[in-house]
Order: C-alpha cells, then structure tokens, then sequence
C-alpha cells in the first residue's frame, strides 16, 4: 500500500473517538495491567515448577492471568479461547502431558526475566520446537504484557489487518508465520513511528480496526476516483457513528463513575482528618470544580516510596494516611478487572508490611458476587488473612456525607463494607 495513504488512514483513527487507540491504547487502565499480569505469571511458572498447577485450566492461576487480558476492551476479547482445554481435540495440550507443560513454563519463565529481543525470540523457537499441540502464537498476547516492545499481541483480527494491508496471508496457530508478520509490523511500525508508539499495542490496535472491518481499504490505483471517494464516506460515517456511541455511554455512566467515586473516598477522607493519596495516573482528572488531586499528597511518604512494590501502589486509587502509615486503600473497580486492583492491594500489604489496617474493593453493587469469585481464586489463597472489604457503590453514595460529619476514623467505613474473604 501507498505510504501516505497508509498514513492517512492511521493519522484518522488516531483521532476516532471509537478506534482503538482512543478507547484502549490511551485508556488509562491499560498501563495498570501491566505489573498485575507480570505478577500473575510469575505465579503460573511458580506452580509448574513446584508441580503444583494442577491438570485443569478452570479454577488455575493461568485462568485468573488470561482472562484479566481477556477483559481489555476489545481488541483481546476472546483472547482466553486459545487456552481453554477442548477434550475432543485434547488441545491445548499442557494440561495433561506434564512434558509439555513444564515447556510452557520454561517459556513464560525465560521470557519474565529476559530484558532482550533475542532472549525473546529464542523462548518462543525453544517452544516451537516442543510442537505442543494447539499452543501457538495465542501466547504471544502473553509475551505483549511482558516485553509491549518486542512482541505485538496476535489475533485473527490482527492477522486479517496485516494480511490485507500487506496483500500477504498470515496463517493462524504457525510460530514461524507470527514471527514473519513481527518482522513486517517492525518495519511498518518504523515507516510511520511519529504517528504511532514504541509499544506495539498501537499499530496492533491499528491492524485490529483494520482486520475486523471497522476501516476499510482505499481502493487500488487501477480503481475510480469515484471509489476513492465513498471510501473516504465510509471513514467519515465510521467516525461519527463512534462519537454517538461513546456520547450514549458516557451519558449512561451518571455520577456512578470511576473518578466520581474516587472524589467521594477523597472527601471523605479528608473529613475524617486523614491525608489522602490519589493515583499517580489519576491526580489530573476533572473533579468538581478543580483537579482530583486537590487537597491531597503530591507523593507518597518516603518509607512507601521505597518499599518493594512502591511502582505499583502508587497507582491504588485512594489511599488514607495518618502519620506516614496507610490507614486504608481503596481500589475502584468501576467495570475493569477486579483482579489487577487485588494485585496492587497485595503488593501495599506484603511490601509495606504492617503499615496497612484495611483494603477495600469498591465496587457497583451487582458486582458483589464477582469480586467473591476473584477472592476465591487458587491465585489468592493467601488474601484471606489481610482482611479485604468490599465496598459497594451504594453504601457509599448514601451514607459517604453522614460519615464526614458524624464519622470517627474507619468505624463508619467499616460498618458500611463487607468482609469477602
């Protein structure tokens, strides 16, 4: 394809409202995954090592990591298809065959401690060449959360966008097939960088709008003028029938969002004499009539700012403080994953050990029993001795302004939540 077509057609969905980029590469919850899904899959490796892993994707700790990929946004919805054990076909087969799991394991092992392109490439020939059954290039979304510059994620929509941009066939469940498309989204990536990123998420977002048809082609040089136009319709309607639909929703949100509940534990807070800590990502967020930082910490006490997993409890969505010791921390989890907001929890309570009295998940009201099911996960056998609460929206909304005038420490907080583990 024509280069500057090409960059045409990635400078306009850069800017739709609707398109991947907008709606999940720049979503803010996206970089929060991160260190929870690395962390997840250390446990993975940790229990095929020991033998612990069991024979069963259904309950595991490989279940927990995959389907909190699976639930960012669309573009890796489904994404936990490719490890669900199909009996008829016995695939994937590293459930069964202790051989082929311990593989699997070498490479996630390989891979979460490798900083380098070739380490990354000779994991994924290492596993190639164990030819397990039914595990192929799906485990590349794997790799994106550990090495987001090295290895795009793979999927059919991602696969059908490269094909058709590059008039080539990329073959679905081939190691050496992904590898090859690696090869030409580097060099794509390179061509038009200063519309794109490092992290290979963008233009892997861009192939996915492509490959599932939301932007089609332009029209080849041998076709009319006239094609060229509707083309150019076709984007304009796209982009407009987004902007409504991100309109409606946002509409349907009400006062019930993220940021607004993360005002409310902010005010309350403060009320109640503690200082308070918003999430570093969050702090410039519009908040009433000024910023969602206002009247909080710029950073976090020094004795935090060192401790082992300092990175990720920065990002908690509302921390209480009192002396330089987290009172209470509260993670918000409007409709993202539940379980990278446990991740973040536990590395507060295991690295600031003995600084935190309570954790919260606050959460709507109809996810109750989904936070119950996460907490119950083999992944978090160990949570239940930390106390973690769960907080629903309503409790807070009706009570949050009685609690800051007639409210002492976490007596009230406390009465409205609910043990959960």
């Amino acid at each position: 394809m024509d280069e500057d077509i090409l960059a045409t057609m990635i400078a306009r969905w850069r800017d739709d409202a609707g398109g991947t980029y907008q709606s999940w590469f720049l979503w803010e919850e996206r970089l929060k995954n991160f260190r929870s899904i690395r962390r997840g899959l250390a446990k993975v490796v940790d229990e095929i090592e020991t033998g612990t892993f069991g024979n069963l994707y259904r309950g595991s700790s490989l279940e927990t990591v995959v389907g909190s990929i699976a639930e960012q946004r669309q573009i890796f919805k489904g994404a936990d298809h490719a490890f669900l054990w199909k009996p008829k076909l016995r695939i994937p087969d590293i459930y069964e065959s202790p051989l082929n799991q311990r593989a699997f394991g070498k490479f996630l092992d390989a891979c979460c401690c490798c900083t380098g392109e070739a380490d990354v490439l000779g994991a994924i020939h290492a596993l190639d060449a164990h030819r397990i059954k039914g595990l192929g290039p799906a485990a590349a979304n794997l790799l994106y959360f550990l090495h987001p510059t090295i290895a795009p994620p793979f999927n059919t929509a991602i696969a059908n966008g490269y094909s058709a941009l590059t008039r080539t066939k990329v073959k679905l469940g081939r190691w050496d097939e992904y590898l090859a498309m690696r090869t030409g989204i580097l060099r794509m990536n390179m061509t038009h960088q200063k519309l794109l990123s490092n992290d290979l998420g963008a233009i892997a977002g861009f192939l996915f709008d492509v490959g599932s048809g939301r932007y089609p082609l332009p029209p080849t040089d041998d076709e009319s003028t006239g094609a060229r136009a509707a083309w150019e319709a076709e984007l304009a309607i796209v982009r407009e029938t987004a902007k409504q639909a991100r309109a409606s929703a946002a509409e349907r949100e009400g006062e019930q969002s993220h940021t607004a509940v993360q005002g409310w534990l902010r005010d309350l807070g403060i009320a109640l004499g503690f200082q308070v800590h918003i999430a570093a990502n969050d702090r410039s967020r519009v908040w009433g009539e000024g910023k969602l930082a206002d009247g909080c910490l710029e950073e976090l006490p020094p004795r935090l700012r060192t401790a082992p997993g300092a990175d990720a409890v920065r990002l908690i969505d509302v921390l209480w403080l009192q002396s330089d010791d987290v009172v209470a921390a509260f993670e918000v989890e409007h409709s993202t994953s539940i379980y990278s907001g446990i991740v973040r929890l536990l590395d507060l309570a295991y690295g600031a050990a003995g600084a935190t009295r309570s954790l919260f998940l606050v959460a709507p009201d109809a996810r109750e029993e989904e936070v119950r099911a996460q907490l119950q996960r083999p992944a978090f056998r160990g949570i239940g001795e930390l106390g973690v609460r769960y907080l629903p929206y309503g409790e807070l909304e009706r009570h949050r302004e009685s609690m800051a005038r007639f409210g002492e420490g976490l007596k009230a907080i406390l009465s409205v939540s609910r043990a959960i583990a």
